[in-house]
């Protein structure tokens, strides 16, 4: 089965992105870029943990650590699921995961 092939508009749309945002991080701090979507991310966890905002603050942070290590815990299952059926899926078409034969 030969490899997955891109429209070429779409091939210049991701190579447009990509140059978009090689020159952004060439002028600007990626930490400091990034700063305010990781800590919407992690504050996620301390409202998926309190909603109303009742727990004492060490208790909300234990509860939002293990929520936090629960949902990469089931993103690294996915990725095992996913691995498993792009293998089984390689397998049953008697070729290798990345289109060679």
């Amino acid at each position: 089965m030969p490899a997955h092939r891109t429209p070429p508009e779409q091939a210049a749309r991701v190579l447009r992105a990509k140059i978009a945002a090689n020159v952004r991080w060439s002028k600007d701090d990626p930490v400091q870029g990034t700063a305010s979507a990781r800590k919407a991310f992690l504050d996620r966890f301390d409202h998926e943990v309190d909603p109303k905002g009742l727990l004492p603050e060490h208790e909300r942070v234990r509860r939002a650590k293990h929520a936090r290590r629960a949902y990469f815990a089931r993103l690294a299952l996915k990725s095992v699921e996913a691995r498993r059926h792009a293998s089984n899926r390689s397998k049953r078409d008697g070729g290798d995961s990345d289109g060679a034969a």
